[in-house]
């Protein structure tokens, strides 16, 4: 039985997670494909604090990547390292000595995917990046084999399990955002410092990759447009859920006639849409193709064994085009042109306004002119609650495009009734046929 040797850069949560895969499914995998499966090296800052771990016995650790470049008997590098350097000058080097590499780098193939893979392709090797986007739950590799008779429509995901833990914590319990955060940080859920997570920027990055292969183009973090959760209270989650929405963090690439247009954005979700179930710290992806109509992939978006399993399945398909001799074939992100974005701020939706004002006569009359002003119609407006001599508004509009209500949310703050225009959130709606 042929044996294919692996070298693992990192080994934290997803890098051990990855030792136990084949050390708990060796069988498995060797009666799925008829090969045996080695980790020959391991990468790591510091060597000596590792020699002791029980999945570690037997394999060569380094701190030296040219202790791996050099050996070559190694078939694949799988990169769990993180971050943008040295991961991407690793993978570089690798791939032009001619060694197939797996990553679950989000960052990198967010900025750098297409010029990977076609590097890739010209050393007639494999890369591939299924663990980067959606942690266990397949979507890349779908996307690009089984949706391949589609023209994808749209791309709506939770693909953030930390900002959809903190809004399920805030929509079940009634806690505050402050509360939800520090519970999901306790928990090991968010980071220290929360803000690439809460800020949508994770999200983003995720969103850039799911867009390239799904609209087969060169998208890029820098594309799309970003807006995080921090401004979620206590209250926009229970008026939502008054009306029957939920709050999520959403990732939603759209095709439009004249372009696609990419954003990042917390909104209302109809609890009757599949999404809005989506709990904890759980991911899901809606799709939306020409063909097959909808479909959604959910599943765990994080955790080392989840993740083990995305990298583990990118294995597995190089080892069989090691032992097929083909690989460098088959690459999911090596188109290199530009297509044309639509602008976002053309895109329409409905959008909840929470607005806090004099409690006085006339006020009424004043936002609604500065709704009319701007070409928007407003669906309802309910008085939620009365602070002293202030009162709190809640405002939702018919479907307008986002430009009109950057406007009239400027034209509400300079209003001499306006105490503050707390918070705007777009209004998803449940358009299925």
């Amino acid at each position: 039985m042929k044996n294919i040797n692996v070298a693992l850069l990192g080994f934290g949560t997803v890098g051990s997670g990855v030792a136990e895969a084949i050390r708990k499914n060796s069988r498995i995998m060797e009666d799925s494909i008829g090969c045996h499966f080695t980790i020959s090296h391991v990468l790591v800052r510091h060597p000596e604090k590792y020699r002791d771990m029980d999945l570690l016995q037997g394999i060569h650790l380094t701190s030296s990547f040219d202790d791996i470049i050099a050996d070559s008997s190694i078939d694949i590098i799988i990169e769990v390292m993180g971050g943008i350097h040295p991961a991407k000058e690793y993978i570089f080097e690798a791939l032009n000595h001619h060694i197939n590499v797996v990553s679950a780098n989000k960052d990198l193939v967010a900025l750098f995917g297409p010029e990977i893979m076609h590097t890739a392709m010209e050393n007639h090797v494999n890369f591939s990046c299924e663990a980067s986007v959606g942690g266990g739950i397949p979507i890349l590799r779908p996307l690009h084999d089984s949706l391949a008779a589609n023209e994808i429509e749209s791309i709506v995901g939770i693909v953030n399990g930390t900002t959809n833990f903190i809004l399920s914590n805030m929509d079940d319990s009634g806690v505050s955002y402050g509360d939800a955060l520090r519970v999901a940080q306790k928990k090991g859920y968010a980071e220290a410092d929360p803000t690439n997570d809460v800020a949508g920027y994770d999200a983003a990055r995720k969103l850039a990759i799911l867009a390239s292969i799904g609209f087969h183009a060169n998208v890029t973090f820098d594309d799309v447009l970003v807006e995080g959760i921090e401004k979620i209270s206590q209250n926009d989650v229970q008026y939502a859920s008054e009306m029957g929405y939920t709050i999520k963090l959403l990732a939603v690439a759209i095709r439009q006639e004249n372009g696609i247009a990419l954003n990042v954005y917390p909104a209302f979700v109809p609890r009757s849409h599949p999404l809005a179930s989506v709990k904890g710290s759980y991911n899901a992806i809606y799709v939306t193709g020409n063909i097959v109509d909808d479909v959604m992939f959910y599943g765990k978006g994080a955790g080392s064994l989840p993740t083990a399993s995305a990298v583990m399945g990118d294995v597995i398909s190089t080892a069989k085009h090691i032992l097929n001799h083909s690989t460098g074939t088959g690459m999911m992100l090596t188109e290199t042109k530009r297509i044309p974005f639509y602008s976002s701020l053309k895109l329409e939706n409905s959008y909840y306004f929470r607005l806090i004002v004099d409690d006085v006569t006339g006020v009424l009359s004043q936002i609604a002119s500065a709704y009319a002003d701007n070409d928007i119609s407003i669906k309802e407006v309910v008085q939620k609650s009365r602070i002293e001599d202030a009162a709190e508004l809640m405002i939702i509009t018919e479907k307008t495009p986002r430009e009109n209500i950057i406007h009239v949310e400027k034209a509400l703050q300079v209003l001499p009734c306006m105490r503050q225009v707390a918070n705007v959130v777009r209004v998803m709606e449940d358009d299925r046929k």
